[in-house]
């Protein structure tokens, strides 16, 4: 056996004789580690993140602490008003479309429809100053009314007022809790959350939520509940009390909507009936009733006018059983508005900052 030979260390290769072949191999040079005076110079020199902050902000001029503090001024400065009619356009059709959506997911929580209206309205103006997203519409959502009629219903009959007094301080506490994780800069939490999971549970919820309100449907109660099998029960239970009113009409609306979608998706030239469809149907459902006043089709009736008094809620001793579902609720109030509005700012070109969404959430 030959002894190995080494190349000269300029080559920065090591050739290596065994059994009279050799193979070329590559000299990676050692680095000597930091010592510790070193390590503790380096650590002590990278500002700490407060004091990054403090930067930032001493950097800051006069106009970009106004446009920190309200970032409607940002879009107001580079408003085009060649996009006003669209924007217009727009405005009124969510505007319409939100009042039986609203009404419809104050009901799936078991409140009055008129506080589905006021969840409705006043987040939206609240939103155009303080919101950082050009195409998010904030408002009531259906997982949160299932949520809450789930956790609520357990507490109190949904009939009586002190329900809708645990619905307000479920809210306020869903609201404080959201301006913490805003202050705090917790936005970054929802980036732990997979995909996966946010499908399965928006999957399932929809799931749940189409079966408890089938009740409007098919014209006779059914039991409340957030698991799936006791809904099918409750549904299978009562099918002698089975309506065709409620039901043709309803059928009636659903082929309206589903045409109109349809059309909109293959004819370019009617892409505007996939956005009319919905409030064709209201119009069309809300003149029906109107002029032919079907006793067998229930409406919503009264509605007070203007907005409720301030007042503080009561059921303060619930404090510690409502914080589980204040804290779902919070994470997927976060999860389904800044979700949204970051694929939308991805989808037209513009960034958006997690934190600044979920402080303006509440």
């Amino acid at each position: 056996m030959e002894k190995s030979s080494f190349a000269s260390a300029s080559s920065g290769e090591l050739t290596a004789a065994v059994y009279g072949a050799g193979r070329p191999v590559r000299v990676i040079p050692l680095r000597h580690p930091l010592d510790a005076a070193v390590r503790e110079a380096a650590a002590s020199s990278s500002p700490s993140p407060l004091s990054a902050a403090m930067e930032r902000a001493r950097a800051m001029g006069p106009w970009e602490w106004a446009e920190a503090a309200l970032p409607c001024l940002a879009w107001m400065r580079s408003y085009r008003w060649k996009d006003f009619q669209a924007d217009l356009a727009a405005g009124i059709t969510v505007g319409v479309m939100l009042v039986p959506q609203a009404m419809s997911y104050a009901k799936l929580a078991g409140l009055h429809p008129i506080y589905g209206l006021y969840t409705g309205f006043v987040p939206l103006f609240v939103y155009a100053i303080f919101g950082s997203s050009r195409q998010l519409a904030v408002g009531p959502v259906a997982l949160v009314s299932l949520l809450v009629s789930n956790v609520l219903g357990g507490i109190v009959n949904s009939s009586s007022e002190f329900y809708t007094e645990l619905a307000i301080l479920l809210a306020f506490m869903v609201g404080i809790l959201e301006c913490l994780m805003g202050l705090l800069r917790l936005g970054w939490l929802i980036r732990f959350i997979s995909h996966s999971v946010i499908s399965g549970f928006t999957t399932a919820s929809a799931i749940v939520i189409g079966l408890s309100q089938i009740k409007y449907f098919l014209g006779y109660s059914v039991t409340r509940s957030s698991k799936i099998i006791p809904l099918v029960e409750s549904i299978i239970a009562g099918i002698d009390q089975f309506s065709w009113h409620p039901f043709v009409m309803g059928s009636a609306f659903l082929v309206i909507l589903l045409i109109m979608k349809k059309l909109g998706k293959t004819n370019k030239n009617l892409r505007f009936l996939r956005a009319s469809g919905p409030l064709t149907a209201v119009v069309l459902g809300t003149l029906f009733v109107k002029i032919f006043r079907p006793p067998a089709i229930s409406v919503v009736g009264e509605i007070p006018q203007g907005l409720p008094s301030f007042s503080i809620p009561r059921g303060f001793e619930h404090l510690m059983s409502l914080m589980p579902t204040a804290i779902l609720i919070t994470g997927v109030a976060i999860l389904e508005s800044v979700g949204i509005a970051k694929a939308l700012a991805a989808k037209n070109g513009y960034e958006l900052d997690s934190n600044k969404e979920v402080y303006m959430l509440p």
